[in-house]
């Protein structure tokens, strides 16, 4: 959908108050803060490369002009010099979610979320997939961590356009995949060092991200990169044993398409034009029981807060 003015807003240090770093990895930090005039929280993404200026107001500019409830939302552009920082300091200044990734979400479940939301997000990602590949744009970097949360629950693709620079800019995928898990993500062909990624780059890593979501964990916990990159060229993939022992309507389905989107050969596997009705089909399956699995997940993370004020303030006295 067409946006109503396609210019960038610039965004200062002037509007953005209460700083607070909410994530870090090898492409630089992210930061909560409150912004004055919109008078909400914001997200906003700094870059430690101060070379993709202009990589970051094209993807900016992109998120202005063209939106989609399942990506998230961004509002312009910050320049200015950050809390404890001393250098002036580019990002984009993004639409905050308040329950934060996916990964995340299973965490505080210690599990995956029930299988109605499951199906929910999983709908949600592939329907978002399916918009970027529309616009010609590739993802590159789907994973759960990279798709957020809001308040109640709904999913947002996130950082689509810094995907590029997030793993160009990490030295070593040796960090990458200690920090974000993106290597597990990543298709065969694309070990190749003269690979060029194409849309079924990301219908692999969406594979990946079903069986992760599915389980509640990120798949080969334990695998370093190097071996990983060797058991995944010769066509090993996460174990489906116990997800196939599972009797809920539509996980065959879901297992089955899981199996043809990481299919080693890429002109093998699905598009999202192709994936979006097939999981729709599997969430209809259990759409009238989505307010309950919704309202059962936030009673849960409410319990656990909970209980970790109340250990922070017994700890304080």
């Amino acid at each position: 959908m067409m946006g109503e003015n396609n210019q960038i807003s610039m965004f200062g240090d002037d509007s953005l108050l209460d700083w607070t770093e909410i994530g870090k990895g090898g492409f630089g930090s992210v930061y909560k803060a409150r912004h004055s005039k919109m008078g909400h929280d914001v997200a906003i993404k700094i870059l430690q490369d101060v070379s993709v200026e202009e990589s970051l107001l094209k993807e900016a500019t992109f998120q202005k002009v063209f939106s989609c409830k399942f990506v998230l939302r961004v509002y312009g552009m910050y320049k200015g010099i950050p809390p404890y920082k001393t250098v002036k300091q580019k990002g984009i200044v993004m639409e905050f979610m308040t329950r934060g990734s996916i990964m995340d979400l299973c965490k505080n479940l210690r599990g995956p979320p029930p299988f109605p939301l499951a199906c929910r997000l999983i709908q949600e990602v592939a329907s978002g997939m399916r918009f970027l590949h529309s616009m010609g744009i590739l993802h590159r970097d789907l994973k759960m961590q990279n798709v957020m949360l809001c308040e109640d629950l709904h999913a947002k693709l996130a950082d689509f356009g810094l995907c590029t620079t997030s793993v160009t800019y990490c030295p070593s995928i040796e960090e990458e995949t200690e920090n974000s898990g993106t290597v597990k993500y990543m298709p065969p062909e694309a070990y190749d060092i003269n690979y060029k990624p194409v849309r079924s780059y990301d219908v692999y890593s969406f594979a990946i991200f079903l069986w992760a979501i599915l389980s509640g964990e990120e798949p080969f916990p334990t695998a370093h990169s190097s071996r990983l990159r060797n058991c995944v060229a010769k066509g090993q993939r996460p174990i489906l044993d116990e997800l196939s022992k599972t009797d809920k309507a539509g996980m065959s389905d879901l297992l089955d398409l899981m199996q043809k989107c990481w299919n080693d050969d890429p002109t093998q596997r699905p598009t999202f034009e192709e994936i979006t009705p097939m999981v729709e089909n599997v969430y209809s399956k259990h759409k009238s029981k989505i307010n309950y699995a919704v309202c059962e997940v936030l009673n849960q993370l409410v319990r656990k807060k909970n209980v970790l004020n109340k250990n922070t303030k017994f700890e304080s006295e």
